[in-house]
């Protein structure tokens, strides 16, 4: 059933205290925060997926984040103002899945200069962490052990990341990006199912930790569904952040409190779990930077398809899968998981820390190496698992012609052989859009749902276990191996597509390495399949890695598992919880006569959060 697009009221919205200067000014008014309680039932508007209008528009998995960033562009913010102050609002509204002690990646268009950048604030290992780091006696430590320890801890990315974005691209103060999730934190804001059933499956590893135990276990338990919670400390330590900067993290006193809790985690007396201690220190803190990084690049028929370069390998994946179906004849759903398993296939051979290991992206993106690609998909499913390709620049094999994409303005309706860990399913994405045209797709993440499950005393945070996205080994030169000051690979895979220069839609999802596969379901629905945004993004998921099994959620394989069989796929369940669920997306697409569509999920993960500017043109 195709959604109904609904608009969103700016009533209860909560506007800026004042009004902030231009884009490229050197400083602006401090902004006021959104109101906190949002929700159906405190007198605020209930969460909408989706919204239209103009000016500019938001969508998160979170009411109180996107009225965060609505109010810093109602004040006169732009798009990057709008998504550091969204982020650090997850931080407080999603804390299992983001934070200040994570990392992300951004994919920025910046209109006034006709220019797509990516800033990379993904985490590091310690210098001291070597290739043999997860393992003893020769063979892999096991996986749940190693992300509730010190040892999973990264070098967190975020703050360096939100510092250089709004310096180099934004309009505000570091201060001014995080007063409206400090007032947030301070506030509180309601529970929802989402939020209790995540602190109750990870309450018994919460207990564990009494500093976490008593942020988010209040009395013993998980915090009821519409109870208020509220984060003092949290606030208090974004305060004291956007008056310090990012020093204090990044050498001073915060990371000095980070440091030491990676080393000696405050595990409850008592407690029988064996935590790990991290290899972290002040000085990895301080050789810690955010990066300028060249997007990547992909010819999709008519379109331009960018996105995040390694050490992510979303826009390098996504990119192949969307150049080898263009090679192709026909595109169907066989040919979408089969151009996804022979993608993963290379991703899994090729793609690390490009300061590690020379990564062949050029050639991943060829259109010689899509084509040799697709001369494998055949009517039937490939045996597993599919080999990686050779991306050395000389292709044979079968040419196909390239078909035309679907870009029509009205919609017409409608894990890897080599070993690797598995990646956690959450993480979470924004989009935001500004009234001048620039456009940010934001993942930000602290990687498996409640980070290493500690919580630095006092301050109100996670940290983050994304370390454990390094294959554990022992395996002989795997790319994504640990080295001393490496940035693990990741999935995230912010997107956005232009058409003749002009951007025409931007999405993004969390959920480990499915993120790769629901940006690429959504781009083939959208353009082989001709469904709008929200459909595309609302349609059932299913997720080929090359696995011998298919993940999926329950209504693709009701609606779609029969046929597939036949042509010789299996199916699983996508493990829980939440049970059946594949991402958590947000995208919003550009309509023409500067009108936008905000969307977000309908029912996925609680259902997220769409809001537009101005429903109306003035």
């Amino acid at each position: 059933m195709s959604l109904r697009r609904m608009t969103v009221p700016l009533a209860g919205v909560a506007a800026c205290a004042a009004l902030l200067v231009p884009p490229g000014a050197a400083q602006a008014s401090p902004i006021a925060a959104p109101d906190a309680l949002g929700g159906a039932g405190h007198g605020r508007p209930a969460k909408v997926p989706v919204a239209e209008g103009y000016g500019g528009a938001v969508a998160t998995v979170d009411l109180d984040a996107s009225k965060a960033a609505l109010g810093v562009l109602r004040g006169g913010g732009n798009a990057m103002d709008a998504a550091v102050a969204g982020a650090a609002t997850l931080g407080v509204t999603e804390p299992y899945s983001a934070g200040l002690a994570g990392g992300g990646f951004i994919v920025y268009y910046d209109a006034r200069r006709k220019k797509v950048i990516t800033i990379d604030g993904r985490e590091k290992a310690p210098q001291a962490m070597t290739e043999t780091a997860f393992q003893e006696n020769g063979a892999a430590i096991p996986f749940a052990d190693a992300v509730t320890s010190g040892l999973s801890a990264g070098v967190p990315g975020s703050v360096a990341q939100w510092e250089l974005a709004l310096r180099r691209y934004g309009t505000i103060s570091l201060k001014q990006a995080l007063q409206p999730a400090a007032e947030v934190a301070e506030r509180g804001f309601v529970v929802d199912q989402t939020f209790y059933d995540q602190t109750a499956q990870n309450a018994e590893r919460f207990a564990d930790f009494t500093s976490t135990a008593a942020l988010y276990l209040p009395k013993g338990a998980p915090p009821p569904v519409g109870s208020v919670f509220r984060n003092p400390d949290l606030a208090a330590t974004y305060r004291e952040l956007g008056r310090r900067g990012s020093g204090w993290l990044y050498g001073g006193r915060l990371g000095e409190e980070i440091v030491a809790t990676v080393k000696a985690p405050p595990v409850r007396p008592g407690s029988a779990r064996v935590v790990r201690p991290g290899l972290m220190t002040v000085s990895d803190l301080r050789a810690y930077r955010a990066l300028e990084r060249p997007p990547t690049k992909v010819g999709y028929g008519p379109l331009d398809v960018y996105g995040m370069a390694p050490p992510s390998s979303g826009g390098s994946t996504v990119g192949e899968a969307l150049k080898i179906l263009q090679a192709l004849p026909k595109v169907g759903r066989h040919e979408y998981l089969e151009a996804s398993r022979l993608a993963f296939a290379d991703r899994n051979k090729f793609v690390g820390d490009p300061g590690y290991v020379d990564v062949p992206l050029g050639e991943l993106l060829s259109d010689g190496f899509a084509k040799e690609r697709a001369c494998l998909i055949g009517d039937i499913a490939m045996p597993h698992p599919a080999a990686p390709g050779s991306p050395d620049g000389s292709y044979d094999g079968c040419q196909f012609e390239g078909r035309p994409i679907d870009t029509g303005d009205a919609a017409k309706g409608g894990e890897g052989a080599t070993g690797e860990q598995p990646e956690g399913p959450e993480t979470t994405h924004l989009v935001v859009a500004d009234r001048w045209g620039n456009v940010a797709a934001y993942n930000i993440t602290i990687e498996s749902t409640g980070g290493n499950g500690i919580v630095v005393p006092g301050r109100g945070f996670l940290l983050n276990n994304e370390l454990t996205d390094f294959t554990f080994g022992p395996a002989p030169g795997d790319p994504n191996l640990p080295a001393p000051g490496k940035r693990p690979r990741s999935s995230m895979a912010p997107t956005i597509v232009f058409k003749n220069g002009t951007p025409v839609l931007a999405v993004g999802s969390p959920g480990g390495a499915t993120i790769i596969t629901t940006v690429l379901q959504i781009l083939v629905n959208r353009y082989e399949f001709g469904m709008s945004l929200p459909d595309a993004l609302a349609a059932p998921r299913a997720s080929q890695r090359n696995t011998a099994a298919t993940q999926a959620e329950q209504a693709f394989i009701d609606r779609y598992g029969a046929e597939l069989t036949a042509r010789g796929h299996t199916f699983t369940l996508v493990p829980g919880p939440p049970v059946g669920e594949i991402g958590a997306a947000t995208g919003l697409e550009f309509l023409g006569k500067g009108k936008i569509q905000a969307v977000a999920e309908p029912s996925r993960r609680g259902g997220g959060s769409a809001l537009v500017l101005e429903p109306a043109k003035r």
